[in-house]
């Protein structure tokens, strides 16, 4: 548990721009309605971007990802995260493998499989147990996606972008566990079993660009 409220090298809470993100949120005493609020703003403040992904540990740092508009699941989770144990909420790193992601059709052709390795949510602790939250889909790109986002309430788990009429959004096929920081080597070793292609050549185009 107390790990999981410790400042680090990636989840950087000390820095003045988390300390600023999450300056609204001070006069708050009620650690669920703050873990809540702060959900919606990580989910809706940075558009969902799969297509622009930098694995190294180098750029997943809280505070550099706090300056984009643009993030993918990874990137959001570890902003949440570091503005939660800011605000003294302990919170850890949920990964995932996942299909029938949002958006996926276009992602599927640099990714070469329907499997996304590597989803990322929060575990946040409250009220005297562990729930788990998905900051990844915005409003827009649920829009687009002709779905509702994903609402979380601090009490249960939300996890499934489920339904929509007859089509599944999204299905969990592995759970890698829990972790108080993201495993990089972990990261990098699944992402090159499933994705060999993207360790063999540079990609760094408008549309797509990954780097480890």
């Amino acid at each position: 548990m107390e790990n999981c409220l410790q400042a680090s090298k990636n989840v950087d809470f000390l820095n003045e721009s988390i300390q600023g993100y999450i300056k609204e949120f001070r006069h708050l005493s009620d650690k669920k309605a703050i873990a809540v609020q702060l959900y919606e703003k990580v989910r809706d403040g940075f558009l969902y971007d799969p297509y622009h992904l930098d694995i190294s540990s180098d750029a997943l740092i809280a505070s550099k990802v706090i300056q984009k508009k643009r993030a993918w699941c990874v990137e959001k989770a570890l902003v949440m995260i570091a503005c939660l144990r800011a605000l003294e909420i302990p919170a850890c790193f949920g990964f995932a493998i996942v299909v029938n992601h949002l958006g996926i059709e276009k992602l599927e052709t640099y990714l070469k499989r329907k499997e996304i390795v590597f989803h990322g949510f929060v575990s946040v602790f409250l009220d005297g147990k562990w729930v788990i939250c998905t900051p990844a889909f915005d409003r827009k790109v649920c829009r687009l996606a002709g779905v509702e986002p994903l609402v979380w309430d601090g009490e249960t788990d939300s996890l499934f972008q489920a339904f929509s009429k007859d089509k599944k959004h999204m299905e969990y096929i592995k759970y890698y566990g829990f972790f108080e920081e993201i495993p990089f080597d972990l990261m990098r070793s699944e992402m090159e079993l499933y994705y060999p292609h993207l360790f063999e050549q540079d990609w760094n185009s408008k549309d797509f660009s990954f780097k480890y």
